[in-house]
């Protein structure tokens, strides 16, 4: 959201120094990253083989794309998402040996 905001200063040629930037996005871009890693993390202990695992790998794809993006909001709902089914899988006992 940086890089974006210097770079529409730089076109407009405006003063901009009243518009700060949404710590909302900030927060949200780092609490994504860091829901992500605990889901790649999560995601190498267990059977991608079982069903809906599909759905999570890619939601955490998604995540990523939207990371790359900067689409802070879309990126929080993916990984979300993909933590739903993968706890779901979890509590119904898709993973037990």
């Amino acid at each position: 959201m940086t890089r974006i905001l210097a770079n529409w200063k730089a076109m407009m040629g405006l003063n901009t120094s009243w518009f700060k930037v949404d710590e909302t996005q900030e927060k949200l871009e780092s609490e994504t990253e860091k829901w992500l890693e605990k889901l790649n993390s999560r995601l190498e202990e267990r059977d991608r083989s079982i069903d809906q695992m599909e759905n999570v790998i890619a939601y955490r794809d998604d995540t990523e794309h939207f990371l790359e993006e900067e689409d802070f909001i879309r990126a929080w709902e993916s990984v979300i998402y993909a933590w739903g089914i993968l706890e779901t899988l979890e509590r119904l006992g898709k993973f037990e040996e």
